[in-house]
């Protein structure tokens, strides 16, 4: 095929794709324009802009804590994912592999129920007896866990097929290698890309959940999405500059985590 026939329909594309993305834009631009004007009610535009919404957002200390309060029951919820997940899908995988089968359709259950349903379930479990919990970050963290579940085996299992496991490990026994020392100097290495998707891709949904949340803890243990939905009676320019605040957020740690991960290649 010619240049001649292959450069229109290049052009094509790309003025459909950059159009699907400014369409997709558009109204994360006005919620952003919107955080940041004085007053907009009757206008094209603002009629003015401002940080004052901003200012007040950051210095509000209430949403500082419920944003603490987020990001340490992501981080927990993480933590004890990659702690029982990678020695589960190591055993699995080099010495049952005939269990992914079996995996793949347990991994799934968190997403069978629904987070209202199980919520219930849990109320009745944990809200009172001697595994009280309902109203603490240690529920949360539990929830938390097994809804990332899907999202790390998933990932870490694509990249486990990648690396070919059973061969890695027999060349590391082969220079002298205990499985242990394989599997930590060898494999582990081998599945950092995997291991940062589902990372990211965890904490960018757990981060943003809101259910469990709000009715597993409440204002009791307020998390970020529960501050949102208790501020919804509020400014809307204040609400606007808390969405994009999260936003960037996401997309700052995103960023981050991509360029560690490209310095260490």
């Amino acid at each position: 095929m010619s240049r001649a026939e292959t450069g229109p329909a290049s052009l094509y594309h790309r003025v459909v794709a950059w159009l699907l993305f400014l369409i997709l834009l558009l109204p994360l631009a006005g919620t952003l324009l919107y955080s940041l004007a004085t007053s907009w009610s009757a206008t094209i535009l603002p009629s003015g802009l401002t940080v004052h919404w901003y200012l007040d957002l950051w210095s509000d200390t209430r949403f500082l804590h419920a944003f603490g309060q987020s990001l340490v029951v992501c981080v927990g919820a993480l933590l004890l994912s990659v702690v029982l997940i990678l020695p589960l899908l190591f055993v699995v995988h080099y010495h049952f592999p005939r269990l992914d089968a079996l995996m793949n359709i347990l991994i799934l259950l968190p997403f069978a129920v629904p987070p209202v349903v199980s919520s219930v379930g849990l109320l009745q479990l944990y809200g009172s007896g001697p595994m009280a919990m309902v109203g603490t970050p240690w529920i949360l963290i539990g929830c938390y866990f097994t809804v990332a579940l899907p999202f790390m085996y998933r990932a870490i299992t694509n990249n486990l097929q990648a690396i070919n496991l059973r061969d890695l490990m027999d060349a590391a026994h082969l220079l002298g290698a205990s499985t242990f020392q394989a599997a930590l100097l060898v494999v582990l290495p081998n599945l950092r890309k995997g291991l940062m998707v589902a990372l990211l891709l965890s904490f960018s949904f757990l981060f943003g959940e809101f259910v469990f949340a709000n009715l597993l803890v409440g204002t009791r243990y307020e998390t970020l999405q529960v501050y949102l939905n208790n501020m919804r009676n509020s400014s809307g320019h204040f609400n606007s500059a808390l969405v994009i605040s999260y936003f960037l957020f996401v997309l700052v740690l995103t960023w981050a985590a991509n360029r560690l991960n490209k310095d260490k290649d």
